[in-house]
């Protein structure tokens, strides 16, 4: 056979001297999935929600630059990680929408212990506030309120609600007939019951409507 076209030669010399096969499969591109097998519990996550926080360690595992730690990968080619799964699953949402959601079952010290090994502080800091504010509401003990009620007319029911003041709220509303005869109409009275946070200013008083309200203690 005779020496090869200039057309053919050049088509080699510009593919750096070598021709691929046909149907050669090209390198697959880095996925932009994370397989994570958690305590024996898959996971599946991209790596821009693994990476929300740079210095933590699962951005350190599976960063795109190439990973910092070294670790194990299971048969399925999901990187192992010796934690509890039941946690991983606040961690996890946590990275994606920035809101911790507890089921009622899971304790926030749990949580805490694992975003304390994942280095995610901003979620070590929400979780120790929350802790922190649990543990002052239980130090206080249950709110006690103290309650009045208020007899009145029926005339004098919409003054008397909206002059309430110093924490006083409304609580119910009971009728009691009508007990007043004023002229030819028959006065409907109504019994107010309002409350208070006991641990609220003790000066706080209902503005009476009228010298005829009464009020029971």
């Amino acid at each position: 056979p005779g020496p090869p076209s200039p057309r053919a030669a050049g088509a080699a010399a510009g593919s750096g001297g070598t021709l691929s096969p046909p149907g050669a499969a090209r390198p697959p591109a880095a996925s932009k999935w994370v397989r994570l097998n958690v305590g024996g519990t898959y996971f599946v996550s991209t790596r821009q929600t693994l990476c929300r926080e740079p210095k933590s360690f699962l951005c350190r595992l599976c960063c795109q630059d190439g990973p910092e730690l070294g670790s194990d990968k299971d048969e399925t080619g999901a990187y192992l990680i010796d934690r509890d799964p039941t946690y991983f699953g606040p961690i996890l949402n946590y990275l994606r929408h920035g809101k911790l959601i507890l089921n009622k079952e899971l304790a926030e010290e749990g949580v805490l212990e694992e975003a304390e090994f994942y280095n995610i502080a901003s979620l070590v800091r929400l979780v120790k506030e929350r802790i922190r504010d649990n543990e002052n509401r239980t130090s206080q003990g249950p709110v006690k309120h103290v309650y009045r009620v208020l007899q009145c007319q029926e005339e004098e029911l919409t003054q008397m609600v909206s002059t309430m003041s110093d924490g006083w709220k409304f609580e119910q509303l009971i009728s009691i007939g009508s007990s007043y005869n004023y002229g030819n109409e028959d006065q409907a009275e109504f019994l107010c019951v309002v409350s208070r946070e006991l641990n609220n200013s003790t000066n706080g008083i209902v503005k009476e409507p009228s010298e005829k309200a009464k009020v029971r203690q």
